[in-house]
């Protein structure tokens, strides 16, 4: 099919033979969400930064397989964005969802951050995202069909001390994401986001562009978020591409998460008491300004 051609056959696959482009897909959730996509048959374009390790990746489901390809990208470049998409557009014909996976995070209480690491974080997570949208709508749009999947957080639907540059962008990324949903509905686009709770990924120890500023040692860093139980990000894609096939609005996993969601809904000052409880716990223990 040529790009933008109208066929009746022209709709959304789930997933066999979708085109799906996953930024930030050479670790982590994005590199999960490319294997199991490619897994269910779809051919994955992998963008990230990191152009070694996506390579790794696609070489990977390649090895097994599956069809992917490894572009590099810095989705904070719109223009570079832009080309990403239209080259995938024009190769493959369609493109039926892209998943605005990429992101950073750099934490630690107010006084540790810097306008420059608030920067970087706005940047990346919430710029990162419009560029994806803004360079998939219109192609989107002429189709008549795709879905565009936007990684947030549960920081994003509850208060989340010491990480606040991360939870501003990921909060804005949920409203983005909801409001967009209601405006694409007509034109056949749908848009997910999705808000992850605790996954075993490399971000947790701040990953490669990240940071964590917080006096806290490596090891007692680990130990708190082995308590949250962290979910495998292979367990993850999976239950998350069940969900954006049944278009669902707002993806949480893992389950329990749920449930603090509502919580922090039902009452949004317990929510936020909670949060103050947990960091005044942290703030004693650790000396934190």
């Amino acid at each position: 099919m040529i790009y933008g051609e109208t066929m009746a056959s022209s709709r959304i696959r789930t997933y066999r033979d979708a085109v799906v482009i996953i930024t930030g897909g050479a670790s982590g959730i994005g590199r999960a969400l490319a294997f199991e996509s490619a897994a269910r048959g779809a051919q994955v374009v992998i963008a990230d930064l990191q152009d070694e390790p996506a390579r790794t990746v696609a070489d990977q489901i390649r090895a097994a397989g599956g069809r992917a390809q490894a572009v590099q990208v810095d989705m904070t470049d719109s223009v570079a964005v832009e080309h990403l998409v239209r080259d995938a557009a024009e190769s493959r014909g369609r493109i039926d969802y892209l998943f605005n996976n990429a992101g950073i995070v750099i934490g630690g209480t107010i006084n540790d951050l810097t306008v420059g690491d608030w920067n970087r974080v706005i940047d990346v997570n919430l710029r990162g995202v419009v560029n994806g949208v803004q360079a998939v709508y219109p192609i989107m749009r002429k189709q008549g069909f795709g879905h565009l999947v936007n990684t947030a957080s549960m920081a994003g639907l509850m208060p989340h001390p010491m990480n606040i540059p991360y939870t501003a962008t990921k909060h804005a990324v949920v409203g983005l994401s909801q409001s967009l949903r209601a405006e694409a509905a007509h034109l056949g686009i749908r848009v997910s986001v999705i808000c992850p709770g605790v996954i075993r990924t490399p971000i947790l120890d701040g990953g490669r562009y990240g940071a964590f500023h917080m006096k806290i040692p490596h090891e007692k860093l680990g130990a708190i978020w082995e308590t949250l139980k962290p979910m495998p990000p292979e367990d993850f894609a999976w239950k998350t591409l069940n969900a954006v096939a049944k278009n669902k609005a707002i993806i949480i996993e893992p389950p329990f998460w749920k449930m603090i969601w509502w919580l922090n809904r039902l009452s949004p000052a317990l929510g936020v008491a909670l949060a103050r409880r947990s960091f005044t716990r942290l703030r004693k223990e650790f000396d934190l300004c």
